[in-house]
């Protein structure tokens, strides 16, 4: 039978790594390459991560198959590509998260990074407009590495990471500060009306930031638009996140499913959590392949994990529950190649090897 996974993120990867196994699987994705993206900061800094953080598809999907385009509708029986391909399934599994990047192979991947660390090395001044998880473990690696440049960060709302508690905000806030992070609070940049070259910028309150490069940290949109007219249409909610039952599976569809950011699940967006939809579904789509009964599928519980927020490669700052903890302690439990080793390994694959 035949499975058709779309969206090489971390959901997507390791279901399809795993139910190659045992099915006909078919991965979609428009671009060639998986990346551990809680490594994408480090790599951003650190050249030597984003070698052992990027890997191809093809490295891990032995025994299925890659079509290497974007999914553009679905209907009770196939999944339209772009590129005008028509793919069967009998399951299929949306995994297609958050939108990304145009960037298709690998190679132009480690470019990018490249490119990116040229800029901050050769900076005075840079600019972070996000100040969510993704700006503040940015301004972290930068001014870490970097001390002697100007970082400024600039949030739209009233504190940094509103995705926790108040008191753990704090305590990154204090950390930037302590390493001369400039953070602006409750202040935007319009970021459609500068240009590549600007070194002067103004944000919304006036106030006038310099800096020779900036990067853009702001969240994503659900990748998801293009279910808007496919026969899912009326599980989307207002977010734009996909409905699943207790199974995983969308609206009750007997056989569609969907893993990672683009479910409606409550609970924290994790790369772990991600990892733990695709186990599930590779599971209950096996016990169905066999005739197993509905009964004995298994059944997802909503995660209450902790939160945490890199700060630099040794510092922290961990929500678990209403408790808060910050600083080298936290860290600790934080492995200093970001889990890089343990989710290559997930895949089937040796973390010492460069995937080219």
């Amino acid at each position: 039978m035949r499975v058709v996974v779309v969206g090489g993120g971390i959901a997507g990867s390791v279901l399809a790594k795993t139910v190659q196994q045992f099915a006909d699987v078919v991965l979609i994705d428009p671009k060639e390459f998986f990346e551990v993206p809680w490594a994408d900061l480090r790599s951003t800094v650190e050249l030597s991560f984003a070698e052992r953080s990027v890997i191809n598809h093809k490295e891990y999907l032995k025994n299925g198959r890659l079509i290497t385009s974007a999914a553009i509708d679905l209907t009770d029986k196939e999944v339209v590509t772009a590129d005008g391909c028509l793919i069967p399934y009998d399951y299929v599994v949306i995994a297609t998260g958050h939108t990304y990047n145009s960037l298709k192979t690998r190679r132009e991947r480690l470019q990018k990074f490249q490119e990116d660390n040229l800029k901050i090395r050769c900076a005075n001044s840079i600019m972070i407009v996000g100040g969510g998880p993704t700006g503040v473990e940015l301004a972290a690696e930068i001014a870490l590495d970097y001390p002697d440049k100007k970082v400024t960060l600039v949030h739209s709302g009233p504190r940094l990471l509103q995705f926790i508690g108040p008191k753990a905000a704090a305590k990154a806030f204090e950390w930037l500060k302590s390493r001369n992070v400039e953070v602006l609070l409750e202040q935007s940049i319009d970021l459609d009306s500068i240009s590549p070259t600007d070194r002067e910028f103004r944000t919304s309150t006036g106030q006038l930031v310099l800096a020779d490069y900036y990067f853009s940290c702001v969240g994503k949109p659900i990748g998801s638009s293009w279910l808007q007219e496919s026969i899912v249409k009326g599980y989307l909610d207002r977010k734009g996140r996909l409905m699943v039952d207790e199974n995983l599976r969308v609206g009750g569809l007997p056989n569609v499913f969907a893993i990672g950011d683009i479910t409606d699940i409550s609970e924290m967006k994790q790369g772990v959590l991600a990892q733990r939809h695709a186990l599930l579904v590779a599971k209950n789509l096996k016990l169905l392949m066999r005739g197993g009964n509905d009964c004995k599928l298994a059944r997802y519980r909503p995660s209450r994990t902790s939160a945490r927020v890199s700060l630099g490669r040794k510092d922290a700052v961990v929500q678990f529950s209403m408790i808060t903890f910050s600083g080298f302690v936290p860290g600790m439990f934080w492995p200093r190649d970001l889990f890089t080793v343990k989710t290559t390994k997930l895949l089937g694959l040796d973390s010492k090897q460069v995937y080219l």
